[in-house]
């Protein structure tokens, strides 16, 4: 950035007060004014570069206050009235009947004054006063410590009297330096280093970094959201100085959920793995969401498991009603994009979701992000996603493990001229159209030992590719292996899914040959039709909670109805599968169920959740045709001993019924152990949301 040299002295004259400039002065007042009268009027441009939470704070502030009209704000250690003017970027200052610029230093006061004049803002008043004595004449609707906190001493005092004037449905918003404390909670922890040297640094100007200001907040009103980094310090190279912002509320708030939705991340008391994929390898979830309804059947009292994968599988699940979904997965990456997912459902328009994640393209999606995503996402979720945010410049299924095939594919369609054919193809009007245009452009492709057959295959199907990309594991590949190779899988599924599934109803392939959905061909939690009800549902709801951990652990936390494995079991050691097994057995209540696929039409583990106390049953294999996802060689369901046979009955006995013959079919289905002839007949529909 070039800066003129008027800038540069007065950047100059600001950092020679901040590390050689002497404090004096009888009272905080007098200090206060030594440290600042010579740096007042350079002040603002050199703190933008410097005080780096400023503006995320007042945008979590503004992204809750949206829509209010008539409030007070009171900004103590207010300074040069520069938090006002930033205000202004993220709402309309109209929506305050009256904005208090309170701070006890004369020249920054008188900055302030001239700021206020020059703008316009007739609502505006500096107060040149203690903000420990000061009070407003209205009940504040929002109070905010910006780099303030820190330099008053009686914080307490300060704190208490604050509340004391805080509206009951109003919000506090902090931002300060930081250190924490010897023991702090993992997003907050610093060295003994970090601790010492910065606190030491700090306290040459009167600043007092400690944890005790922080500890005290969370003592005397709620935490909704925190985020904790460091920033640069300018012409200042190597060190970043460790900096939070905090919102919190009264306990006693009655606020709507618009501006405090329920929070689904466990961030503040999560250990996240210390090493993990740089990002995550699935943008969409590769399971058939059509057919787990069909046995599932989800019901309003249900709680959930699943694995995280892409997320979209976790808001289905919500949409059809469940009681509790618990997500996990042990990718961290997986985690934050279904907490972009889930908050992009409550707080964005359904244009914006669709750009987001039906396009994967948003030219806008940096300022979405810190106006409307990051004030209601996790800290590791918005350091993510500001490393990640040229996703959704490229298109978000152009990335990711998944998202390595897909550009490769369009790469090869541009390469051989197949751009419109790939368009043809996906929306072929038949399916006997869709094979014939397959096969008169492909066919050559993939007779055995032809030389595009062995191209294909050292392309797409070493190890390299199908990990890294496909998240194919050593687990799964001995199970294909066993029961043939990776060559025959794969052809297979690709030719039944072109021969039986009509792929402009097929999003999961849709979006791999062409890098995005179709709004008659999406998950369903992207239809227009959903996009009200999922907002309402996530917003007032504790209905979704995001882990980051192993499955076993966050299955041992509680008892649930329903357990989706996807094909979690194929990558575990006979160990861990004997501990899951224990696991199932003591935390799925009597009659609930358990699903999984495989790789194998007959995983040996099978047996061990058989007999775990399982009644296990296989619904289908990949001979001819499973899904619309169609990549796993079986598919299985297991209903806990000790309920009733029949597991549909048992939920809607008037809803559900079956013809005595499909009725003894399924009691005998699952009165036999599990063998590899104990394929169930499929029941009928029972999606509460209709076909899709």
């Amino acid at each position: 950035m070039v800066i003129s040299l008027r800038r540069w002295k007065e950047d100059m004259q600001c950092l020679k007060t901040m590390w050689f400039g002497k404090i004096s002065g009888d009272s905080h007042k007098e200090r206060l004014e030594a440290f600042y009268e010579s740096q007042a009027d350079a002040y603002d441009s050199f703190r933008a570069e410097f005080l780096h939470g400023r503006r995320r704070m007042l945008a979590s502030c503004a992204a809750r206050l949206r829509g209010s009209t008539d409030m007070v704000w009171v900004d103590l250690g207010g300074g040069t009235a520069e938090n006002v003017k930033t205000m202004s970027e993220y709402m309309s200052l109209s929506a305050f009947k009256k904005i208090y610029v309170v701070d006890l230093c004369s020249s920054l006061c008188r900055v302030a004054t001239k700021k206020v004049e020059k703008q316009g803002w007739m609502n505006v008043e500096v107060i040149n006063e203690d903000a420990v004595t000061f009070v407003p004449k209205d009940r504040a609707t929002l109070i905010t410590f910006s780099y303030s906190l820190s330099m008053i001493p009686p914080f307490m005092a300060v704190i208490d009297k604050a509340i004391s004037y805080l509206d009951k449905d109003g919000i506090v918003g902090v931002t300060d330096f930081y250190t924490s404390a010897k023991y702090d909670t993992d997003n907050r922890q610093h060295s003994w280093i970090n601790r010492c040297f910065w606190r030491s640094v700090f306290d040459l100007d009167g600043i007092e970094l400690g944890p005790e200001r922080r500890d005290y907040l969370e003592h005397k009103i709620e935490s909704v959201f925190e985020y904790n980094s460091s920033g640069r310090i300018p012409y200042v190279p190597l060190l970043k100085v460790p900096y939070y912002v905090w919102i919190g509320r009264r306990p006693d708030c009655e606020a709507d959920s618009h501006r405090f939705p329920v929070r689904a991340s466990d961030e503040f008391e999560a250990k996240r793995p210390s090493t993990f994929p740089p990002t995550f390898l699935y943008s969409l979830s590769w399971e058939d969401p059509r057919e787990d309804d069909k046995y599932l059947n989800i019901q309003p009292n249900d709680r959930v498991l699943t694995l995280t994968s892409g997320g979209c599988n976790a808001l289905d699940l919500v949409l059809q009603g469940a009681d509790l979904v618990v997500s996990v997965d042990m990718n961290p990456a997986q985690s934050y994009l279904l907490e972009l997912k889930r908050v992009a459902s409550i707080r964005l328009s359904y244009e914006d979701m669709w750009l987001l994640f039906g396009e994967g393209v948003h030219p806008n999606f940096l300022k979405l992000l810190e106006r409307d995503l990051a004030p209601f996402l996790s800290q590791g979720a918005i350091k993510f996603w500001q490393k990640k945010a040229r996703y959704f410049k490229s298109g978000l299924y152009y990335h990711g493990g998944m998202g390595r095939i897909v550009t490769a594919l369009y790469y090869l369609a541009k390469l051989f001229r197949l751009g419109q054919w790939v368009q043809s193809l996906v929306n072929a009007p038949t399916v006997e159209k869709q094979k014939e245009l397959w096969f008169e452009t492909m066919g050559q492709f993939f007779v055995k030992d032809n030389i595009w057959a062995q191209l294909f295959s050292v392309l797409f199907m070493n190890r390299l590719v199908l990990w890294y990309c496909a998240g194919v594991c050593k687990g799964q590949l001995r199970h294909i292996n066993k029961e043939g190779d990776i060559y025959n899988y794969v052809i297979n599924f690709m030719l039944s899914t072109v021969s039986y599934s009509p792929l402009d109803r097929n999003y999961f392939f849709r979006c791999i040959l062409t890098g995005r959905f179709a709004p008659n061909c999406c998950p369903r939690f992207l239809e227009k039709d959903n996009y009200d009800k999922l907002k309402g549902t996530l917003a007032n709801k504790e209905c979704l909670l995001i882990r980051t951990t192993t499955f076993v652990d966050e299955l041992k936390k509680r008892v649930y109805s329903k357990v989706i494995l996807m094909d979690h079991v194929d990558w575990l050691d006979q160990e861990d599968i004997d501990i899951l097994c224990q696991a199932l057995k003591d935390h799925v209540e009597p009659g609930g169920i358990v699903i999984w696929r495989s790789a194998s039409r007959n995983p040996s583990y099978s047996k061990c959740i058989q007999d775990a106390g399982f009644k296990v049953v296989r619904i289908s294999t990949n001979e001819k045709y499973m899904d619309r996802v169609n990549m796993y060689a079986s598919f299985y369901m297991a209903v806990r001993n000790g309920g009733p046979v029949n597991p549909w009955h048992a939920h809607q006995p008037s809803t559900v019924e079956l013809s005595k013959e499909a009725s003894r079919k399924w009691e005998k289905s699952f009165q036999d152990p599990v063998s590899p002839d104990s394929v169930l007949p499929t029941p009928p529909a029972l999606s509460p949301l209709g076909s899709h």
